[in-house]
């Protein structure tokens, strides 16, 4: 018992050593800034419920490859979208392709395990994407409906204009968000604190000359909704996470993850969606099991949920976006993943 309690502790101590401060507090920072400064008219007008699909979807895809974050810290951003405006499908678009798919992750994976599969990787992620923006809007489109007429009834005065102030403090607060994972990819982790450090000093700097006090003030208060809500559950979730890695026996899971069958594509995409790995760590972990005897076809459902969902991830949406959509968009993954492995394996990796 004392051991498996030592796992979750563990889990939960690197995860706070290596995560919160470069990954969930500037997320939390841009999620609050994002609600505060953004112009809810301009997230109405390309993501909004009412806005073409056609255009949001693929806008919402197209730049979350260039968010380089994981499950947990993709959320604050992806919830901040949706509460400034964003309608629930480019909101969960972004929630799955940012961690399943950034540039950051793909440029290792085929470094890795090669371009064919980096290609595959990328275009699954697409398809399911677009799939979980049309499954979620179908869901919950009476709520959808509600949420674009309350935007709707606020008065033009009461609605945020973004400003070209603003607009600089949300790239800094972006980069402040990336620069630590795309510039500092090896060496010390103290670099990375480095760069977070460099950027957050530049984002003070920049919000007590463009913005007053009350303005700050406002930004603060929404950036500790998002950490009150998210964080407790994220690290409740981290350490679960940690006991069922010491409860799963190793040798099992490597004798099931043969072949590129239904079932070990369905049980690739199990683990994928319950453990936590953060961004790029998916790709040595899948390329260790690909040499223990792991088919191509599971290798991709557990690269695609290894990253985009896990356990911290199921309990914090739940909290920001409800049960109900939890539920939905989680298992709408597990579906697509189990699939789209399994199709792959049938179809593309057979030779």
């Amino acid at each position: 018992m004392t051991e498996i309690l030592m796992a979750g502790w563990l889990a939960l101590k690197d995860y706070v050593a290596l995560h919160v401060l470069t990954c969930l507090v500037p997320a939390f920072l841009l999620a609050g800034a994002m609600v505060t400064f953004v112009s809810r008219e301009t997230i109405l007008q390309y993501l909004g419920t009412q806005a073409r699909k056609t255009t949001a979807f693929p806008l919402a895809a197209g730049s979350s490859f260039f968010v380089a974050a994981c499950s947990c810290t993709v959320i604050p951003v992806s919830s901040g979208l949706y509460y400034g405006g964003a309608g629930i499908g480019p909101a969960f678009i972004l929630l799955w392709v940012a961690p399943a798919a950034n540039i950051l992750a793909l440029v290792y994976t085929g470094a890795i395990l090669g371009a064919e599969m980096a290609a595959v990787r990328v275009a699954s992620a697409l398809v399911m994407a677009f799939v979980v923006g049309v499954v979620m809007l179908g869901v919950f489109r009476k709520e959808e409906q509600e949420r674009a007429e309350d935007f709707a009834a606020i008065p033009a005065a009461q609605t945020k204009v973004t400003s070209g102030g603003s607009v600089l403090l949300l790239i800094l607060l972006v980069a402040t968000l990336l620069a630590p994972n795309y510039l500092v990819q090896k060496g010390p982790y103290l670099h990375k604190v480095y760069v977070w450090a460099a950027g957050t000093l530049l984002v003070a700097v920049a919000a007590w000359r463009v913005k007053t006090r009350a303005e700050i003030a406002a930004w603060m208060k929404e950036t500790w909704w998002f950490v009150r809500i998210i964080f407790p559950l994220l690290l409740a979730g981290v350490f679960v996470v940690g006991v069922i890695g010491k409860l799963l026996p190793q040798q099992w899971v490597q004798q099931w993850l043969g072949g590129n069958g239904l079932a070990a594509s369905f049980l690739a995409t199990m683990i994928g969606s319950i453990s936590y790995f953060a961004t790029m760590t998916e790709a040595p972990f899948v390329d260790t099991l690909m040499k223990m005897g792991m088919g191509k076809g599971p290798a991709l459902a557990l690269l695609l949920t290894g990253p985009g969902l896990s356990l911290p991830n199921w309990l914090a949406i739940a909290r920001v976006f409800g049960t109900r959509k939890a539920v939905v968009y989680v298992l709408t993954i597990i579906v697509l993943g189990t699939l789209v492995g399994w199709a792959a394996g049938q179809l593309y990796f057979r030779g």
